[in-house]
Formats: structure tokens, C-alpha cells, sequence
């Protein structure tokens, strides 16, 4: 199974591509930057094309999308929910399944604990993927946690559902 992880942002996207049979590969991952004094509308554009593109050319099985998570700053909130929305654009008009995840999801699939600190989960990040270092910037690192929750989590879905009795 191949799962893209994004970490929506209008100033910076963060995405990560990981391969899951018997263990997790790190495929590619990496940062949208749009560049300041662009209009929202522009950087909107930037993120849905260059999404587009990468599920065009690694064809994952699986977009997993972290929901927001609502701070004080309204504005900001609503900007990455427009983001959100660019990307998730991006992988219906490709027909690839979208899934959600809360932060704290995230957190406790990949560290064991819902409110893990962001250097906690990037060593478990490295940990898991046998990373000589931690991935940085936090956008990246958080984006490939969203693409590792996904894939255990659909990997322990897949071994219930073979494990079912058959009628």
C-alpha cells in the first residue's frame, strides 16, 4: 500500500509518500512553499497543482489529510481550511480514497500517546522509518506521521477483516 500524508498549509504544504507491506519505506516527502506576497488564490493554485502532480506520479492507494485543528487565529484557520480544500480537490478528481486524522490520532498511532511532543513524534517518525536523522522542516515530519498512521491503521483493518469467520 502506498499512502500519501499531507499536512495542509498555505504557506507551506508538507507531504509524504510511504510504502507498507511487511514494513514502512519512505518513498518521497517534501514541502509546497508558496512564495510570500502572493494572493490566497495563488498559492491555493500552486498547492493543487503540484498535489496533483505527485498523486499523477507516485499513484498512491490513499490520501491521508490531517483535519484542523482550531487555534486562536481565525483567519489563519480559515487560509488552511481553504488549503484543506484544494487538496482535497486534488485527490477526488484523481479517485484516490481520502481519510482523515486528528492530531492526536496521529500522535497515538505513531508515538503511543495522544499529546506527544513534535520531537517525540519525529524520533518515533525516524524510528520507524530507520531514518539516519529526524525530518525537518515539522511540516514534512508531520505529514509522513499522517501517511504512517494511515497505512498501520489500515494494515491492522485489512488483517481483522481476513481474520472474520466465513459464513
Amino acid at each position: 500500500m502506498r499512502v500519501l500524508g499531507i499536512d495542509p498549509g498555505t504557506a507551506i504544504t508538507g507531504y509524504g509518500l510511504v510504502d507498507f507491506d511487511e514494513e514502512l519505506r519512505l518513498v518521497e516527502c517534501g514541502a509546497i512553499v508558496t512564495p510570500v506576497g502572493l494572493t490566497l488564490p495563488q498559492r491555493l493554485l500552486i498547492i493543487h497543482r503540484r498535489l496533483s502532480e505527485l498523486i499523477l506520479q507516485y499513484q498512491p492507494q490513499a490520501v491521508a489529510v490531517e483535519e484542523l485543528f482550531f487555534s486562536k487565529n481565525v483567519r489563519t484557520a480559515m487560509s488552511v481550511g481553504q488549503a484543506r480544500g484544494v487538496i482535497l480537490l486534488a485527490a477526488a478528481q484523481a479517485a484516490v480514497p481520502i481519510y482523515h486524522y486528528k492530531p492526536s490520532e496521529v500522535k497515538q498511532s505513531i508515538a503511543g500517546y495522544g499529546a506527544a511532543s513534535k520531537p517525540q513524534m519525529q524520533e518515533m517518525v525516524r524510528l520507524l522509518l530507520k531514518l539516519d536523522a529526524v525530518l525537518t522542516p515539522d511540516d514534512v515530519a508531520d505529514a509522513v506521521a499522517i501517511a504512517i498512521c494511515h497505512a498501520h491503521g489500515a494494515h491492522w483493518n485489512q488483517l481483522l477483516a481476513d481474520d472474520e469467520p466465513l459464513d
